[in-house]
């Protein structure tokens, strides 16, 4: 069986992803709650949650790890066209030595990172290494980020992650937790305390877009 995608029209695809997002993206409304005072982090969100990196700063000075995958380069092509950098690989596992190195090179210029911690493949809502080794070598802490939007046209799809993206217009919180360090701690502990971290991001967030909608932050100038 043939795959609609391969390599040899994958440009084609990615370039209308990105037409579409494009569009999306005059329609797509991203406001930050606890957006990280500090300089450089690694910002760390469930796979379902890719997207929201649309709503972060500063994009020059993040960079995002992508997997090397066909729906990789689609998300790539996407991400550099929004001025992030990008890096391809996947942290924390065999043979990603070369990625890893990159990151911590990152970190160490004061520039922050992403990663999808239970990506790309699952389990879901698993928490990976990867972040954790990337925060013990560099220092740097994990920020914990999770966006929302009770809006219809916030939608989530029939994927291994529920991926979460806005169709049409869509008013979107992006809310941040605390840094969360891994001095005296084990990885299994670090991995269950942002496990934890993004759990309770998830639950308070209804209450939280709530409280911004009250103060019409949406209707705020930038």
């Amino acid at each position: 069986m043939v795959r609609l995608i391969n390599r040899n029209n994958i440009k084609y695809f990615a370039a209308v992803v990105y037409r579409v997002l494009k569009l999306q993206e005059k329609l797509t409304f991203i406001k930050n709650i606890n957006y990280p005072k500090q300089d450089p982090v690694i910002f760390a969100m469930w796979h379902a949650n890719q997207f929201s990196v649309h709503g972060l700063e500063n994009r020059g000075n993040v960079n995002v790890l992508i997997s090397t995958s066909l729906d990789g380069d689609i998300v790539s092509y996407v991400c550099e066209n929004w001025g992030f950098k990008v890096k391809r690989g996947s942290a924390g596992k065999k043979g990603a030595i070369a990625s890893t190195l990159q990151l911590l090179e990152c970190l160490k210029n004061n520039e922050s990172i992403v990663l999808m911690v239970d990506g790309p493949r699952g389990p879901f809502h698993e928490v990976k290494k990867g972040a954790i080794a990337l925060s013990r070598d560099s220092g740097v802490p994990i920020v914990p980020m999770h966006w929302y939007s009770p809006e219809n046209t916030f939608k989530a799809f029939n994927s291994w992650d529920k991926m979460k993206c806005p169709v049409g217009i869509c008013h979107i919180m992006n809310i941040y937790g605390d840094p969360i360090y891994t001095d005296g701690k084990t990885d299994e502990e670090v991995a269950k305390e942002v496990k934890e971290a993004l759990l309770e991001l998830e639950r308070i967030a209804p209450a939280k877009y709530e409280e911004a909608k009250k103060s019409n932050l949406w209707k705020k100038t930038k």
